[in-house]
């Protein structure tokens, strides 16, 4: 973002300009018209904060139009130095139109800095009804304005506060949305070799669909609360006097959050273990993104996540697992196989997720396949690749190495390749690929062995959750 200090030229330039594009609107649409502009103090009149901020109020008024059935004929907007500008052309009556717009203005604290105009036919801009407040004391505005009772200064560092406010709380909602989405949608995919799914529930007896819905929906505030806790003290100052919270203190921070969800899901399902290695994994995922998340950026990209993820955990594992007393499934197959299970690939930045996982699956969205059509497919390299302590809890040695064999097999067989190890992997850019029969048929043979992949499952539900994240910050794109 380019950003720079304006001249009073350009700024009554800019304003000659908006005038202009709101009567070409009315007079080409006969209808009322939106001017949305940003209220920024000082001469600088963009910055990456105040954009976001834009794009989130104008992905509010897209979403409000459509909420009122109020058709767009027009929608317009530009980015000057002078600042972010939007406008629509909307076919539904003024006043209507101008209530939408002070809602929004109110729904959220960067609302207070949108200056949302609703011009009339008749070409005069409509009053809001009640005076807004000032930004910095809470009393009427305008008289704080025409007095100039605040410095500049003061009314900058209110600014950033509301952005860094809002901005965060909308961000923060995006990212556990689409955390809970992510375990919807791992359930929903259809057919999944043992796992449960919409046609049926797998290998297990004590769970079904409905089972990991309620799980899900028990989930849906822990994803925000561990971004929150990544994201703690956001306005301690760090400097050499006070570093940055080490990234095994967050995770530290973050165990109790994760215990107490467990207790919620085991309430949600009636004591059965749906999203365990879920509750590990995605609340690490969304504690590190807490912690890397910045007002001007939003998120960061999935690989700066698995990283970040990886250095949170690594200590913690190291020391622990060689101490550990054996009470989980988990540490006695670590002691039995030396296999590390979900902390292990947690703690190395889940390489299977990184190297595998993402990319066949954006890969297969890229060819033109639906999305439970793509998960279904990833599970399989996922089965075929990784040690999944579930497997080898059920089946033993054996058990996992056939499921890793069948896998494998089917996806050869379709065109897809993959040496069936836990080390190495090659995505054929063969067009063909297994159809949903076949792998409804390998989910048979799952089932008559009793055999279920649930930590692939896991690792699944990470890379549906990632790639809806997409990289990108939250709001992005009008995301």
């Amino acid at each position: 973002m380019n950003e720079r200090e304006i001249t009073l030229t350009e700024i009554l330039t800019a304003r000659e300009e908006r005038v202009a594009i709101q009567n070409q609107l009315l007079e080409a649409f006969r209808v009322p018209v939106i001017s949305f502009t940003m209220n920024i103090a000082g001469p600088v009149k963009v910055t990456a904060c105040s954009h976001r901020a834009f794009l989130w109020g104008m992905e509010q008024l897209r979403l409000g139009f459509v909420q009122n059935r109020m058709p767009v004929q027009k929608e317009h907007s530009r980015s000057l130095p002078t600042g972010d500008e939007g406008y629509f052309a909307i076919d539904a009556p003024a006043e209507a139109v101008k209530a939408l717009c002070v809602e929004i203005e109110e729904c959220n604290p960067m609302g207070r800095l949108f200056d949302i105009d609703v011009i009339g036919t008749d070409g005069r801009k409509l009053e809001r009804g009640a005076e807004r407040s000032c930004i910095v004391c809470g009393k009427p505005g305008r008289d704080c304005a025409s007095r100039r009772l605040h410095s500049v200064k003061e009314l900058q560092a209110r600014t950033a506060a509301l952005l860094r406010a809002g901005l965060w709380a909308a961000d923060q909602s995006k990212l556990g949305t689409l955390a809970t989405k992510a375990l919807l949608e791992e359930v929903a995919v259809t057919p999944k070799p043992g796992l449960v799914d919409r046609r049926n529930s797998g290998a297990h007896r004590d769970m079904d669909f409905f089972t990991f819905q309620a799980s899900a929906a028990a989930l849906s505030s822990y994803w925000r609360d561990c971004a929150g806790m990544g994201r703690s003290d956001p306005d301690r100052i760090v400097d050499s006097q006070n570093p940055p919270v080490p990234p095994a203190e967050t995770f530290s921070k973050l165990r109790p959050f994760g215990k107490r969800a467990e207790r919620e899901m085991l309430a949600a399902t009636g004591g059965v273990n749906t999203h365990k290695g879920a509750i590990f994994t995605l609340g690490v995922l969304c504690g590190a993104a807490g912690r890397l998340w910045t007002d001007e950026n939003g998120f960061p990209t999935a690989e700066g996540i698995l990283d970040e993820a990886a250095a949170m955990t690594r200590q913690t594992l190291e020391r622990e697992l060689p101490a550990a007393h054996w009470n989980t499934a988990g540490e006695q197959l670590y002691r039995q196989y030396g296999t590390r299970g979900i902390r292990g690939e947690v703690a190395d930045g889940l390489p299977a997720v990184r190297e595998i996982a993402l990319p066949v699956f954006r890969d297969l969205l890229g060819r033109g396949l639906d999305r439970n059509h793509a998960a279904a497919v990833t599970l399989l390299h996922l089965i075929a690749n990784v040690e999944d302590t579930n497997l080898l809890h059920r089946g033993g040695p054996e058990g996992a190495a056939w499921a890793r064999q069948a896998a494998a097999a089917l996806l050869a067989d379709s065109g897809e390749q993959t040496d069936g190890t836990a080390d190495k992997h090659r995505l054929s850019l063969h067009p063909e690929i297994p159809a949903l029969e076949q792998i409804a048929a390998l989910d048979r043979q799952f089932i008559e062995r009793n055999l279920s992949p649930g930590g692939c499952a896991d690792l699944l539900a990470v890379t549906l959750f990632l790639d809806s994240l997409g990289g990108k910050n939250a709001l992005q794109g009008g995301a």
